[in-house]
């Protein structure tokens, strides 16, 4: 299991920098995009769409992703959209959590597979302007949500004790959520200091908030992000959890599916870019 593990991340990364040393965005835009709507197929599994359907919904998905590729909207979305989709988060995430696994499957299966395949439309196209916004930028918002996920972790198996939502994921605490952010505070000072001294081609995202909201706004909107980042990873371990599936499918060996390992990424990318003014 370990082997496979490491093949299948070993060949992810090699076709992420395959993707970011070519030439033009396209490539990213297409590897990603391929990622998002076998994402998309497995959300819909997991809503109770049938095999064929949950093609379908995938395929638009994809075709949704290409054309706003196409019109350019990678390059330059409008400011707005990025605010749309943390609203969507936001007032979805806090409806979804309160109501619980239980409640879930209550929703109509359309309004379920619609509200999926919109947040990851929204993250897709967020994941692929920061790629316009500078390769730096981009890695900055990615290692946000490792450092949050790695510290919370951790600090969650040296010192959790009172659990963070039992119904919907039993191994997560609140010293875990702490722990995470306060890795985030310290990943963003030793990546603001390393944009000082070093040549990046783009201003990180830690960066970019200092300079736009100042000290006390920079660390709010990181804790904010840092929040928003269990959110996603609640929210499917709920879908999961109403389905009764252990992984969100098997896409990718040894590590499951990738709504599985991109679960904390969609809501932050978006609500990155909204407080980054990008």
């Amino acid at each position: 299991m370990l082997r496979t593990r490491v093949i299948t991340a070993v060949v992810l990364v090699l076709l992420l920098i395959a993707s970011l040393m070519a030439s033009g965005h396209w490539p990213f835009a297409l590897l990603t995009l391929v990622l998002i709507a076998a994402a998309g197929w497995e959300w819909a599994r997991l809503n109770q769409a049938g095999d064929g359907l949950a093609i379908g919904l995938a395929a638009l998905l994809a075709a949704a992703c290409a054309a706003t590729f196409a019109i350019g909207w990678t390059e330059r979305a409008p400011a707005v959209a990025w605010w749309l989709a943390a609203l969507l988060w936001l007032a979805g995430g806090i409806i979804a959590l309160r109501g619980g696994p239980a409640a879930w499957p209550q929703l109509p299966r359309a309004a379920r597979w619609g509200i999926g395949l919109v947040a990851l439309w929204a993250s897709w196209l967020a994941i692929g302007h920061a790629r316009v916004v500078g390769i730096n930028f981009m890695l900055s918002v990615f290692c946000l949500v490792w450092a949050a996920d790695i510290a919370a972790y951790f600090g969650g198996r040296a010192f959790g004790r009172r659990k963070l939502a039992p119904s919907i994921s039993p191994g997560k605490s609140w010293e875990g959520v702490w722990s995470g952010m306060a890795g985030v505070l310290l990943l963003a000072v030793i990546w603001t200091l390393l944009d000082r001294s070093l040549a990046f081609d783009s201003p990180s995202l830690y960066t970019r908030l200092l300079q736009t909201l100042g000290l006390a706004g920079a660390a709010a909107a990181l804790l904010a992000l840092a929040a928003m980042s269990v959110v996603g990873d609640l929210i499917e371990s709920l879908v999961k959890r109403a389905a009764g599936a252990k992984d969100s499918s098997r896409l990718l060996p040894g590590h499951g599916g990738v709504l599985d390992r991109v679960d904390a990424l969609l809501p932050v990318f978006p609500i990155a870019l909204a407080f980054a003014g990008t």
